[in-house]
């Protein structure tokens, strides 16, 4: 079902359908909602409101799908009740957006600091690196993340925002991943899904040759780019230049006898992750501008992995690392944690953007004197 792109326009009046939860079947017979899609797994319908803590299941003239959802409102099922189509999803992929840089720059709302960390008065603390401001640009108006959040939340499903705050709590910016060189864009959707899943907000990938960045669309990042920083640059050098000024120190994979193993390493340290490219690896102009060199240990006859699986390894294993030391992987402050929180709910969808322009609008209209 997922695979199939063809529209489908037809009534569910003749269609019944039954839920099932803790045994019991509730049918429901609706009458005029119209499918105008075969939506991706994991984007199904909502039913509004509703209260089944159990899975549901569909069953249309005795063919089952499931059709689970997990935001659900803790509420009564009333024949009343809306089905309602969840919002158009992005147009904008991972091969869309590292081939175009302006829409990565519009994909980060909220404003971002210079593009070095140098300390001043836009950063407190220069040898840790957080890269957004306390506000939000609407028009000639500015409005903090506070101001941000209370425009939204009436909007936003409580599940969905209690998702949003576990994320958040789990992010940091202290260890980014680099990927140098790809060609594969398999293999970068596959490294940008294992940065989300991990809690790696930055993510920086380096290209000279922006037109043949990428070969073969395998849709595997699930959309983790909408959650994402992403940065691009041209060459090692630029890319270095400014994490260095931000405080990371640059460690490169690299199978060579001054490499470090990976379990060997302070991952509690500010540190970028440099994986290169699948068939000639890191390049030399970046290993030579690294601090570090690391490796994992391999016990097989083959003493390679697959440029996305030893990606997701490094940035595993950083994590363990960072819990082992630390006490937790996320580490950002309130203060950080609000912002973050502010930028994810108005890259929830673009109808976010829209409520916080019209609170913008009426914020400006409250404080302007009347002649």
């Amino acid at each position: 079902m997922s695979a199939c792109k063809t529209l489908i326009r037809t009534s569910l009046s003749s269609i019944e359908f039954g839920f099932r939860t803790n045994g019991r079947t509730i049918s429901l017979m609706p009458s005029s909602v119209l499918f105008t899609s075969l939506l991706p797994p994991g984007h199904g319908l909502r039913v509004v409101p509703c209260t089944f803590a159990s899975r549901f299941y569909a069953s249309a003239q005795g063919a089952a799908a499931s059709i689970e959802d997990t935001y659900f409102i803790d509420e009564p099922l009333s024949v009343n009740s809306t089905i309602e189509l969840p919002e158009e999803q992005p147009k904008d992929t991972v091969e869309h957006l590292l081939t175009n840089s302006d829409d990565v720059a519009r994909l980060m709302k909220m404003e971002r600091r210079s593009m070095h960390c140098d300390g001043g008065t836009e950063s407190n603390n220069p040898t840790r690196w957080f890269p957004y401001l306390d506000r939000y640009k609407c028009g000639n108006a500015y409005v903090s993340s506070t101001e941000v959040l209370e425009a939204v939340s009436p909007y936003i499903m409580d599940a969905r925002k209690e998702r949003f705050r576990n994320v958040v709590k789990n992010r940091s910016y202290s260890v980014c991943l680099v990927v140098e060189g790809l060609s594969d864009f398999g293999n970068v959707s596959a490294a940008f899904r294992s940065a989300d899943a991990l809690g790696f907000q930055s993510v920086h990938v380096v290209s000279c040759d922006s037109s043949k960045r990428y070969k073969g669309n395998r849709h595997v990042s699930m959309g983790a780019e909408k959650w994402l920083d992403i940065e691009l640059w041209d060459s090692p050098k630029e890319c270095f230049e400014v994490l260095k000024s931000r405080g990371y120190r640059i460690a490169t994979t690299h199978v060579g006898m001054d490499a470090v193993s990976i379990y060997d390493l302070d991952w509690s340290c500010p540190t970028a992750i440099v994986v290169g490219n699948e068939n000639r690896g890191i390049s030399a102009e970046a290993l030579e501008l690294s601090d570090l060199h690391c490796s994992i240990p391999m016990k097989g006859m083959v003493d390679s992995f697959n440029v996305s699986v030893a990606a997701g390894i490094l940035m595993h294993h950083a994590v363990c690392d960072r819990t082992a030391r630390l006490g937790c992987h996320g580490d950002l402050t309130l203060e950080e944690s609000e912002i973050l929180l502010a930028e994810f709910s108005l890259r929830h969808s673009n109808s976010a953007l829209s409520i916080v322009q019209e609170y913008a609008n009426r914020k400006s209209a409250m404080i302007t004197p009347k002649l």
